[in-house]
Protein backbone atom coordinates (compact mmCIF):
# COMPACT_ATOMS: atom_id res chain seq x y z
CA UNK A 1 0.00 0.00 0.00
CA UNK A 2 2.88 2.35 0.82
CA UNK A 3 4.33 1.80 -2.67
CA UNK A 4 0.96 2.79 -4.16
CA UNK A 5 0.99 6.10 -2.30
CA UNK A 6 4.61 6.72 -3.31
CA UNK A 7 3.54 6.15 -6.90
CA UNK A 8 0.83 8.80 -6.44
CA UNK A 9 3.51 11.27 -5.33
CA UNK A 10 5.70 10.35 -8.32
CA UNK A 11 2.86 10.68 -10.83
CA UNK A 12 1.86 14.12 -9.55
CA UNK A 13 5.51 15.22 -9.67
CA UNK A 14 5.78 14.10 -13.30
CA UNK A 15 2.51 15.79 -14.17
CA UNK A 16 3.77 19.09 -12.72
CA UNK A 17 7.04 18.60 -14.60
CA UNK A 18 5.11 18.73 -17.89
CA UNK A 19 4.09 22.31 -17.06
CA UNK A 20 7.36 23.48 -15.55
CA UNK A 21 7.57 26.57 -17.82
CA UNK A 22 4.66 28.02 -15.85
CA UNK A 23 6.70 27.75 -12.67
CA UNK A 24 9.76 29.36 -14.19
CA UNK A 25 7.63 32.38 -15.01
CA UNK A 26 6.16 32.10 -11.52
CA UNK A 27 9.62 32.69 -10.05
CA UNK A 28 9.68 36.09 -11.75
CA UNK A 29 6.18 36.91 -10.49
CA UNK A 30 7.08 35.96 -6.91
CA UNK A 31 10.31 37.98 -7.20
CA UNK A 32 8.27 41.04 -8.20
CA UNK A 33 5.93 40.49 -5.25
CA UNK A 34 8.82 40.16 -2.81
CA UNK A 35 10.59 43.18 -4.29
CA UNK A 36 7.43 45.28 -3.98
CA UNK A 37 6.99 44.32 -0.32
CA UNK A 38 10.67 45.06 0.33
CA UNK A 39 10.41 48.65 -0.89
CA UNK A 40 7.08 49.15 0.91
CA UNK A 41 8.53 48.00 4.22
CA UNK A 42 11.72 49.97 3.62
CA UNK A 43 9.58 53.11 3.34
CA UNK A 44 7.57 52.13 6.44
CA UNK A 45 10.69 51.59 8.52
CA UNK A 46 12.26 54.88 7.45
CA UNK A 47 14.88 55.57 10.10
CA UNK A 48 13.42 53.15 12.65
CA UNK A 49 15.65 50.27 13.62
CA UNK A 50 12.90 47.83 14.63
CA UNK A 51 9.15 47.45 14.18
CA UNK A 52 7.07 44.59 15.55
CA UNK A 53 10.20 42.91 16.90
CA UNK A 54 11.82 42.73 13.45
CA UNK A 55 14.67 44.75 11.98
CA UNK A 56 14.50 45.76 8.32
CA UNK A 57 16.97 42.98 7.50
CA UNK A 58 14.84 40.43 9.33
CA UNK A 59 11.71 41.77 7.65
CA UNK A 60 13.31 41.43 4.22
CA UNK A 61 14.22 37.83 5.02
CA UNK A 62 10.75 37.21 6.49
CA UNK A 63 9.01 38.44 3.33
CA UNK A 64 11.26 36.40 1.04
CA UNK A 65 11.10 33.16 3.03
CA UNK A 66 7.34 33.50 3.56
CA UNK A 67 6.54 33.85 -0.13
CA UNK A 68 8.97 31.15 -1.18
CA UNK A 69 7.59 28.89 1.55
CA UNK A 70 4.12 29.52 0.11
CA UNK A 71 5.39 28.21 -3.22
CA UNK A 72 5.98 24.86 -1.48
CA UNK A 73 2.82 24.48 0.59
CA UNK A 74 0.36 26.02 -1.89
CA UNK A 75 -1.95 23.71 -3.84
CA UNK A 76 -5.42 23.69 -5.40
CA UNK A 77 -6.69 20.47 -3.81
CA UNK A 78 -9.84 22.23 -2.60
CA UNK A 79 -10.80 23.10 -6.18
CA UNK A 80 -9.82 19.63 -7.47
CA UNK A 81 -12.01 17.93 -4.86
CA UNK A 82 -14.92 20.29 -5.50
CA UNK A 83 -14.73 19.64 -9.27
CA UNK A 84 -14.63 15.86 -8.75
CA UNK A 85 -17.67 16.09 -6.49
CA UNK A 86 -19.61 18.22 -8.95
CA UNK A 87 -18.94 16.00 -11.98
CA UNK A 88 -19.46 12.80 -9.99
CA UNK A 89 -16.02 11.33 -10.67
CA UNK A 90 -15.45 11.13 -6.90
CA UNK A 91 -17.94 8.23 -6.82
CA UNK A 92 -15.39 5.81 -8.26
CA UNK A 93 -13.08 6.64 -5.33
CA UNK A 94 -15.49 4.92 -2.93
CA UNK A 95 -14.81 1.49 -4.42
CA UNK A 96 -11.06 1.79 -4.83
CA UNK A 97 -8.78 0.11 -2.26
CA UNK A 98 -7.30 3.29 -0.85
CA UNK A 99 -8.30 6.31 1.20
CA UNK A 100 -9.39 9.18 -1.08
CA UNK A 101 -8.40 11.91 1.38
CA UNK A 102 -4.94 10.42 1.95
CA UNK A 103 -4.40 10.09 -1.80
CA UNK A 104 -5.21 13.79 -2.17
CA UNK A 105 -2.62 14.63 0.47
CA UNK A 106 -0.04 12.53 -1.39
CA UNK A 107 -0.89 14.31 -4.64
CA UNK A 108 -0.38 17.62 -2.84
CA UNK A 109 2.96 16.35 -1.51
CA UNK A 110 4.07 15.40 -5.02
CA UNK A 111 3.23 18.89 -6.19
CA UNK A 112 4.98 20.36 -3.15
CA UNK A 113 8.19 18.41 -3.81
CA UNK A 114 8.15 19.66 -7.39
CA UNK A 115 7.66 23.24 -6.25
CA UNK A 116 10.41 22.91 -3.63
CA UNK A 117 12.97 21.67 -6.15
CA UNK A 118 12.06 23.72 -9.23
CA UNK A 119 10.40 26.81 -7.77
CA UNK A 120 11.29 27.55 -4.14
CA UNK A 121 15.01 26.67 -4.27
CA UNK A 122 15.93 28.49 -7.53
CA UNK A 123 13.56 31.30 -6.61
CA UNK A 124 15.24 31.82 -3.26
CA UNK A 125 18.68 31.91 -4.88
CA UNK A 126 17.40 34.46 -7.40
CA UNK A 127 15.94 36.68 -4.65
CA UNK A 128 19.12 36.35 -2.56
CA UNK A 129 21.10 37.85 -5.46
CA UNK A 130 18.77 40.86 -5.57
CA UNK A 131 17.89 41.64 -1.95
CA UNK A 132 19.82 41.78 1.38
CA UNK A 133 18.53 38.51 2.81
CA UNK A 134 20.04 37.24 6.07
CA UNK A 135 20.31 33.45 6.07
CA UNK A 136 20.86 31.71 9.44
CA UNK A 137 24.31 30.18 9.91
CA UNK A 138 23.17 27.40 12.28
CA UNK A 139 22.46 24.19 10.28
CA UNK A 140 20.14 23.00 13.07
CA UNK A 141 17.94 26.04 12.48
CA UNK A 142 17.67 25.12 8.81
CA UNK A 143 16.62 21.58 9.80
CA UNK A 144 13.98 22.86 12.22
CA UNK A 145 12.70 25.30 9.60
CA UNK A 146 12.21 22.54 7.01
CA UNK A 147 10.38 20.39 9.57
CA UNK A 148 8.10 23.35 10.35
CA UNK A 149 7.65 24.04 6.64
CA UNK A 150 6.49 20.45 6.17
CA UNK A 151 3.88 20.97 8.87
CA UNK A 152 2.89 24.17 7.07
CA UNK A 153 2.16 22.02 4.03
CA UNK A 154 0.19 19.50 6.09
CA UNK A 155 -1.98 22.12 7.81
CA UNK A 156 -2.63 24.10 4.63
CA UNK A 157 -3.50 20.89 2.79
CA UNK A 158 -5.87 19.85 5.57
CA UNK A 159 -7.67 23.20 5.30
CA UNK A 160 -7.88 22.76 1.53
CA UNK A 161 -9.31 19.25 1.82
CA UNK A 162 -11.85 20.35 4.44
CA UNK A 163 -12.91 23.25 2.21
CA UNK A 164 -13.15 20.98 -0.83
CA UNK A 165 -15.25 18.38 1.00
CA UNK A 166 -17.82 21.06 1.84
CA UNK A 167 -18.88 20.79 -1.82
CA UNK A 168 -20.80 17.68 -0.73
CA UNK A 169 -23.02 19.88 1.43
CA UNK A 170 -23.00 23.28 -0.30
CA UNK A 171 -23.17 22.04 -3.93
CA UNK A 172 -21.20 25.17 -4.93
CA UNK A 173 -18.47 26.13 -2.49
CA UNK A 174 -16.68 28.65 -4.72
CA UNK A 175 -17.29 31.47 -2.26
CA UNK A 176 -15.98 29.39 0.63
CA UNK A 177 -12.81 28.52 -1.30
CA UNK A 178 -12.14 32.19 -2.09
CA UNK A 179 -12.77 33.20 1.52
CA UNK A 180 -10.42 30.46 2.73
CA UNK A 181 -7.65 31.58 0.38
CA UNK A 182 -7.90 35.22 1.49
CA UNK A 183 -8.00 34.15 5.16
CA UNK A 184 -4.89 31.96 4.78
CA UNK A 185 -2.87 34.67 3.01
CA UNK A 186 -3.90 37.42 5.43
CA UNK A 187 -4.17 35.68 8.80
CA UNK A 188 -1.18 33.35 8.33
CA UNK A 189 1.20 36.30 8.33
CA UNK A 190 2.08 36.10 4.64
CA UNK A 191 0.96 39.65 3.82
CA UNK A 192 1.48 41.17 7.28
CA UNK A 193 3.46 39.47 10.08
CA UNK A 194 1.29 38.48 13.04
CA UNK A 195 3.46 40.65 15.32
CA UNK A 196 2.31 43.73 13.36
CA UNK A 197 -1.37 43.19 14.24
CA UNK A 198 -2.93 45.14 17.16
CA UNK A 199 -2.84 43.39 20.53
CA UNK A 200 -6.43 42.12 20.57
CA UNK A 201 -6.37 40.81 17.00
CA UNK A 202 -2.97 39.21 17.54
CA UNK A 203 -4.40 37.33 20.51
CA UNK A 204 -7.32 36.10 18.38
CA UNK A 205 -5.03 34.95 15.56
CA UNK A 206 -2.91 32.97 18.00
CA UNK A 207 -5.95 30.76 18.65
CA UNK A 208 -6.41 30.02 14.93
CA UNK A 209 -4.46 27.53 12.78
CA UNK A 210 -3.41 30.10 10.16
CA UNK A 211 -0.29 31.35 11.98
CA UNK A 212 1.07 27.79 11.90
CA UNK A 213 1.22 27.96 8.10
CA UNK A 214 3.46 30.97 7.49
CA UNK A 215 4.26 33.08 10.53
CA UNK A 216 5.72 30.48 12.89
CA UNK A 217 8.26 28.88 10.50
CA UNK A 218 9.24 32.25 9.01
CA UNK A 219 9.64 33.84 12.45
CA UNK A 220 11.92 30.96 13.48
CA UNK A 221 13.97 31.30 10.29
CA UNK A 222 14.52 35.05 10.83
CA UNK A 223 15.36 34.71 14.52
CA UNK A 224 12.19 36.43 15.74
CA UNK A 225 11.44 33.22 17.63
CA UNK A 226 14.44 31.55 19.26
CA UNK A 227 15.52 29.23 22.06
CA UNK A 228 12.97 26.96 23.71
CA UNK A 229 10.16 28.95 22.06
CA UNK A 230 11.07 27.26 18.76
CA UNK A 231 9.99 23.85 20.04
CA UNK A 232 6.91 25.33 21.69
CA UNK A 233 5.81 26.74 18.34
CA UNK A 234 6.65 23.48 16.58
CA UNK A 235 4.35 21.90 19.16
CA UNK A 236 1.62 24.36 18.13
CA UNK A 237 1.94 23.13 14.55
CA UNK A 238 1.78 19.48 15.60
CA UNK A 239 -1.28 20.23 17.75
CA UNK A 240 -3.14 21.90 14.88
CA UNK A 241 -2.24 19.04 12.55
CA UNK A 242 -3.79 16.55 14.99
CA UNK A 243 -6.86 18.73 15.66
CA UNK A 244 -7.61 19.25 11.97
CA UNK A 245 -7.63 15.50 11.41
CA UNK A 246 -10.91 15.37 13.32
CA UNK A 247 -13.10 17.63 11.11
CA UNK A 248 -11.43 16.19 8.01
CA UNK A 249 -12.32 12.61 9.03
CA UNK A 250 -15.85 13.57 10.11
CA UNK A 251 -16.54 15.42 6.86
CA UNK A 252 -15.30 12.50 4.78
CA UNK A 253 -17.47 10.00 6.68
CA UNK A 254 -20.54 12.26 6.41
CA UNK A 255 -19.77 12.97 2.75
CA UNK A 256 -20.27 9.33 1.77
CA UNK A 257 -23.99 9.71 2.48
CA UNK A 258 -24.32 12.99 0.55
CA UNK A 259 -23.08 12.09 -2.94
CA UNK A 260 -25.22 13.13 -5.89
CA UNK A 261 -24.15 14.15 -9.38
CA UNK A 262 -24.92 17.55 -10.84
CA UNK A 263 -25.52 17.55 -14.58
CA UNK A 264 -25.55 14.55 -16.90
Amino acid sequence: MLSAYLEVIRMRFLMMLAYRVNYYSGILIYALNIGSYYFVYKAIYGGQEMIGGLTLGQMTTYVAISWMGRAFYFNNLDREIANEIRDGSVAIQFIRPYNYVFVKMMQGLGEGVFRLLLFTTPGMIFIWLLLPIEFPSDPNLWLIYFVMLFFSFLINTQLNIITGLFAFFLENNEGLMRMKRVAVDLFSGLIIPISFFPGWSKSVLEWLPFQAITYLPSAVFTGKISGSAIFQNLGVQVLWFVLLLIPMAVLWIKSKTRLFVQGG
